[in-house]
């Protein structure tokens, strides 16, 4: 499996904006990657350039021209990057906004009486959704319980529930409180063995950071992700959709291109940002291993991401060098189990005795940037059950190291005992 070498990682830290400080607070560690990546310095540049420029897109001059081909150029490298082989990729407010918008497509474009299908594990922006517009287009709801001890879903948990008449259903790629990843592909085949014409839409937004994304493979007719927490930018969000979840009825100006789904003019910088993301990628594919294809560059990025953050997670939850692990530290329990490979580059956790929101502050006064994740609208599903009413989220990314992982421990060890 393709490696992050200590040479290959200071290269990737220098291309990161405020990889080891904060303008307010000083030099800190940022484990608070599930919230939103850290920035690559070259889309903060390509932000700066595009916000400074006028022009509009689909106007005859030499600057809107190439504000056109710098949006197809944008999306002809998310094509490569995803493995689309079909379909349009489009840019929208947030990923929330764009989950919402694909689920009410969905739902009002299927039949009524149909079953709208999704898992207890998932963000609220698609139980949301589907809770919405099942109901206003007369549909049935239905929610499968996840996995409380390991923190996600199976294929089998789809296979149960999934029937003849089940029309829209919604996958979460990884769960961003639990931080355990979901077999997309097995579920959504488990999924079209039943109900082969369902429309089935995929939250891949807590999933991209860490690579590995194969639209082809997966099936599925909706992929949404939310650029911030891919080393890009806030302010937008990016939809792939299937050509026939293209063709359904959508929002749209009158006498306007059938296919669009962009809602008036988009920001041209968001989508040069995300070729920002692509260029990096193909980049580090290339400096871990010897691939020459570009697609083969992304797949070998997406392993070495992987296997560096299992790394990291490894010596977080086990141990490294002389300091104990959090599985090693009475009191600590970890969301999910300490040995789980559906774990994607997180860690959840509370202590006996101290308040998770006072973990939290703690950590943060030794400079180590963690986040309070509360039974709320946003996790109470996954906490409620577990009979908790929060837990300390401490997640990481391939620019994270070792090191940050030792003086975390250090700090834990001290609230621990």
């Amino acid at each position: 499996m393709p490696q992050i070498t200590d040479a290959i990682l200071a290269q990737i830290r220098a291309r990161f904006a405020q990889i080891d400080d904060c303008p307010e607070q000083g030099s800190r560690i940022f484990f608070e990657n599930a919230g939103g990546a850290l920035t690559l310095n070259s889309v903060v540049e390509t932000s700066a350039r595009y916000a400074a420029i006028p022009d509009n897109q689909g106007r005859d001059n030499p600057g809107s021209h190439e504000l056109v081909r710098v949006i197809a150029k944008a999306k002809d490298d998310m094509r490569v990057f995803m493995n689309a082989l079909g379909g349009q990729f489009f840019a929208g407010e947030s990923g929330t906004e764009l989950l919402f918008r694909l689920i009410m497509n969905a739902c009002l474009g299927s039949p009524e009486g149909g079953t709208v299908l999704g898992s207890t594990l998932e963000h609220p922006a698609t139980r949301s959704a589907c809770a919405r517009w099942a109901g206003v287009a007369r549909q049935n709801h239905v929610l499968i319980p996840h996995d409380d001890a390991i923190g996600t879903i199976a294929a089998e948990s789809y296979a149960k529930a999934v029937t003849p008449d089940t029309v829209v259903a919604t996958i979460v790629h990884t769960s961003p409180v639990t931080g355990m990843g979901v077999d997309v592909t097995a579920c959504a085949a488990a999924i079209r063995e039943v109900a082969p014409d369902c429309l089935i839409i995929v939250d891949g937004i807590q999933h991209a950071a860490h690579g590995r994304i194969d639209l082809t493979a997966y099936g599925v007719d909706g992929y949404v992700i939310s650029p911030y927490k891919m080393f890009s930018r806030h302010g937008y969000g990016l939809a792939w959709i299937s050509d026939r979840l293209t063709r359904l009825p959508h929002n749209a100006l009158i006498d306007g291109p059938e296919d669009n789904w962009e809602m008036g003019t988009r920001d041209t910088g968001s989508y040069a940002t995300l070729s920002d993301v692509a260029e990096y990628l193909e980049w580090l594919g290339g400096e871990v291993s010897d691939a020459t294809d570009r697609r083969a560059k992304f797949l070998a990025a997406g392993e070495a991401i992987h296997a560096h953050e299992k790394a990291l997670t490894d010596a977080m939850i086990h141990g490294t060098g002389n300091l104990p692990g959090l599985a090693e530290m009475e009191g600590v329990t970890i969301l999910g189990g300490a040995d789980n490979p559906a774990r994607e580059g997180l860690v959840s956790l509370t202590v006996d005795g101290v308040p998770s929101v006072d973990v939290v502050k703690r950590l943060n006064e030794q400079g180590i940037r963690t986040h309070l994740r509360k039974a709320d609208h946003y996790s109470g599903n996954i906490l409620t059950p577990l009979g908790l009413d929060s837990c300390v989220r401490v997640s990481l990314c391939h620019y994270n190291s070792v090191g940050e992982v030792s003086k975390f421990l250090g700090v834990m060890k001290e609230i621990a005992d």
